[in-house]
Parts: structure tokens; C-alpha cells; sequence
């Protein structure tokens, strides 16, 4: 056990400055929206557009590329929140209809770009990689309209992330997303808490 932390140590101390900043976006950004403050949002512009550079410095150009989608979404949804006719966006759910179309297209979008990866690039994993990004679309798209359901669909990225990363024997960035998942159950139960009490 004393090793996992030793290596987990290991690539925090040895990460650049700009991987250290993202890290601390990321975690401000997600208890930000965990709290339904509009803050969340211009944090989480920053911490895309951080992602974003470090992306394109490791010529990961498909996940640069997602950062100018979840940036958009950002924007849409600090729009969404603050145009507000009560002091705050109600928390609320999906419909069944709505849940099902969500998740089968994110299933569609999955297979979709994973067969497109494995034709004309030499991705290693396309259809984890195609997985986490299609769910993290549908999940951001979610929470920019403050719909209980991105919580579950963090949850289920994270997981994926955590047992891809671990695997890869990249101890680090598994730990960063095992952040990420207890945040996500931590603003599920807090969100869920926000309906129950809301007028």
C-alpha cells in the first residue's frame, strides 16, 4: 500500500506546474458546482482551457478538441444558470423518455467514434477513450441544464478512468480520477438533497 502512495506522491511531485494548476481547477470546479455556485463556471473555463493546452502539448489533439466542446457547454450553462427567474436554476430530473435518449446517445456517439478511431488512428484503447468522451459530453450537457443525472454519468466516467488509468500503471492520473469519483457521489447526494428542499 505504502508504494501506490509512494508513486501517487511520485507524479504529483514530479508533474509540471500546469498539471499541478489543473488539478487544483478541476477539484475547485467540480465542489463549486457540487455547491450550485455560479463560480463553477469561470473556474471551470480556466480549467478547460488549462486541460486544453496540456492536451495539445502531449498531441492528444481528440481530447484538446473536447475542450473547446466542454468550454461551449461551460458558457451555455453559466448562460442557463444565471438567466434564472428564482435566486437559482431548480435542481430536476430527466424524463424516462429524455433518460433513455441521453444514454443511447451517448451509446451511439461511442460506437460511432470508436469504429472511427480504429480506422484512421492508432488508438490504443478507442473504445474506452470514445466511451469516456461520449459519456462526458451527455454528462456535462446534464449538468449545464442542472439535471440530477449527470451525477450518475460522472460517476460511471470516473470508474472507467480509474480501472483504465491503474491498469496502464499510471498510479497518478488514477488517483486524480478516484478524486474526481468521490466528488461526483459527494455532489449526487448533495444535488439530491437541493431537490428535496427546493420550493
Amino acid at each position: 500500500m505504502s508504494e501506490i502512495f509512494k508513486t501517487i506522491w511520485a507524479g504529483f511531485a514530479g508533474s509540471a506546474w500546469l498539471d499541478q494548476l489543473n488539478l487544483a481547477l478541476g477539484i475547485l470546479g467540480v465542489t463549486l458546482m457540487i455547491r450550485r455556485m455560479l463560480w463553477a463556471f469561470p473556474v471551470g473555463l480556466v480549467s478547460v482551457g488549462v486541460q486544453g493546452v496540456l492536451f495539445f502539448q502531449a498531441k492528444f489533439y481528440a481530447d484538446a478538441t473536447l475542450q473547446v466542446f466542454f468550454f461551449a457547454a461551460l458558457a451555455w450553462g453559466w448562460w442557463q444558470w444565471g438567466r434564472a427567474a428564482g435566486p437559482e436554476l431548480p435542481v430536476s430530473r430527466l424524463t424516462t423518455r429524455g433518460l433513455a435518449l441521453t444514454l443511447a446517445g451517448a451509446v451511439l456517439a461511442t460506437a460511432i467514434w470508436a469504429l472511427a478511431l480504429r480506422r484512421w488512428t492508432d488508438a490504443v484503447m478507442p473504445w474506452r477513450d470514445a466511451g469516456i468522451a461520449a459519456f462526458s459530453v451527455a454528462a456535462q450537457v446534464l449538468q449545464a441544464r442542472k439535471k440530477l443525472e449527470n451525477w450518475p454519468l460522472w460517476i460511471g466516467v470516473n470508474l472507467v478512468a480509474v480501472a483504465s488509468y491503474w491498469k496502464a500503471e499510471l498510479a497518478f492520473t488514477a488517483f486524480l480520477y478516484l478524486v474526481y469519483l468521490g466528488l461526483a457521489v459527494l455532489g449526487w447526494r448533495a444535488w439530491q438533497r437541493a431537490e428535496r428542499v427546493q420550493p
